[in-house]
């Protein structure tokens, strides 16, 4: 059985317009779009220098720009498509100033807020957007290759997802996070909530709680418990601590799926020993082959493979490659419903136990 793992690449790409030179551009944007084959026309950055290191870094970086309106004018003569890597916060206010009918990339998350992704959705569909947000890891390669098992039946129904992170995240990486009433759902978790959506769609329940670690007081949040219930039988977890100093011997980072007719387990390598990270691993079994647990070798992992799959999805969709935008506004809108679910179930669930005589 042959396993897909790479992404489906536009057969004429269009050229990308970055906007943000931040970290996530360096150590995932650019080296996929590199891997791709992809041309980016230019960057703009309120730091005109970051942009230029970038370029000096990356060949395939045609120019520079010093305002953002000029990298807009250039890129719409061009056809590109912008890909918006800026804080969430920034996002609405980039997307007034685009051309109606542009491709577009967000970066995740959709808002902080589900005012502000309500208004991203809405001027998407006001301007004709044809826009997608970043939410990578459902294109990881490991992904890739376990939906088709998933799609084609072979793990049977599906029945349990879960996924674990206990590592020690250096957030000082991150400035602008210290400064968030939200952190750890909406900036970390989100991306489980949005695989998990993208396999099991929308649940019918969600039970969350997110809390604070004493040695990083400052951040609103670093480890959560999320329970998403679908049905009688159906359920997902996700369980992170990013507190977990203690070294590598036993931090966790995986994904867990469970069906009747098989399972999958995937050690997600990127967020052990962050930002050196260690390789992915993916392991599956089917009941019915009576083979036990066999290892897929793997083409890539989440940085910087799977920001490939979400340009590329993104350009077919644009280019009428086909009808398919697995990650539109509309869907990220969903797994913006949920973070926010999540958010309010931790902060008015749970029962006091001086309630409980």
């Amino acid at each position: 059985m042959k396993i897909k793992q790479a992404a489906i690449l536009p057969k004429s790409p269009r050229p990308i317009a970055l906007i943000g030179a931040g970290g996530i551009v360096k150590d995932a944007h650019l080296p996929a779009y590199q891997m791709a084959g992809f041309e980016v026309m230019g960057i703009y950055d309120p730091e005109l220098a970051k942009a230029k290191s970038l370029q000096a870094q990356f060949g395939m970086v045609k120019n520079t720009y010093g305002t953002m309106e000029e990298l807009i004018r250039d890129g719409q003569h061009a056809g590109a498509v912008f890909d918006i890597a800026v804080p969430a916060s920034k996002t609405l206010s980039i997307l007034e100033q685009l051309p109606d009918g542009s491709a577009v990339l967000i970066q995740k998350p959709m808002g902080e807020t589900m005012e502000e992704a309500r208004a991203i959705l809405e001027r998407c569909e006001q301007k004709r957007l044809v826009a997608a947000v970043n939410f990578q890891l459902r294109f990881a390669p490991y992904i890739t290759a376990s939906r088709q098992l998933f799609e084609e039946g072979l793990l049977g129904q599906v029945y349990d997802m879960e996924v674990k992170v206990g590592v020690f995240t250096p957030w000082h990486l991150w400035d602008f996070l210290f400064d968030l009433p939200r952190m750890e759902i909406l900036y970390h978790s989100i991306h489980y909530i949005d695989l998990i959506r993208s396999f099991l769609g929308n649940p019918s329940k969600v039970y969350a709680s997110t809390i604070k670690h004493p040695k990083m007081p400052e951040l609103a949040s670093t480890r959560s418990t999320i329970i998403m219930d679908y049905d009688e039988y159906t359920q997902a977890r996700v369980m992170t601590n990013h507190g977990h100093e203690f070294g590598l011997d036993h931090q966790e980072s995986y994904l867990k799926i469970e069906g009747t007719k098989g399972a999958v387990k995937i050690r997600i390598g990127l967020s052990l020993d962050y930002p050196r990270g260690m390789p992915p691993k993916m392991e599956y079994t089917l009941l019915e082959d009576k083979q036990g647990w066999r290892e897929l070798p793997l083409e890539g992992g989440w940085f910087p493979h799977a920001f490939v799959g979400t340009m590329a999805a993104l350009q077919r969709f644009y280019l009428g490659e086909t009808d398919i935008l697995p990650h539109a506004t509309a869907d990220a809108y969903d797994t913006m419903r949920v973070t926010e679910a999540a958010y309010q179930s931790s902060d008015h669930g749970g029962t006091p136990l001086k309630d409980i005589k």
